[in-house]
């Protein structure tokens, strides 16, 4: 399985962006899906997840009210909207997939995607 994330950028504090990340080569199966991010010196953070079905959601404590985790139904592309981020959202945000459902711990994940970067200008 590989997983694609896209999306990131460079966008001004107070704005929004939109993260992908799409699974393939094992799309007969639905997957747990999450987010994690890596800011600079910093250690990884669960950021939010997703259940098979997208109708069980969870959110870090840092990005809970602005983030939002969601999927099209049946899809194994999942995306993170992110309004009015912060200074402190920057990191090296990556996706995570897992047969079992999602989970807040980073151990949990079968496969992971590369790191789009995401840096907030203040």
């Amino acid at each position: 399985v590989q997983l694609q994330a896209s999306g990131g950028g460079l966008v001004q504090a107070g704005g929004s962006l939109r993260l992908s990340c799409a699974a393939s080569g094992r799309t007969s199966s639905t997957f747990g899906m999450a987010w994690f991010r890596q800011g600079p010196g910093k250690e990884r953070e669960f950021v939010a997840g997703i259940s098979r079905s997208g109708t069980n959601t969870g959110y870090g404590d840092s990005v809970k009210g602005r983030f939002t985790i969601f999927r099209h139904n049946g899809e194994n592309t999942v995306y993170l909207q992110m309004n009015n981020v912060e200074a402190e959202d920057t990191a090296d945000y990556y996706c995570a997939a897992a047969l079992s459902g999602w989970s807040r711990s980073s151990e949990f994940y079968d496969y992971w995607g590369q790191g789009t970067q995401v840096t907030v200008s203040s």
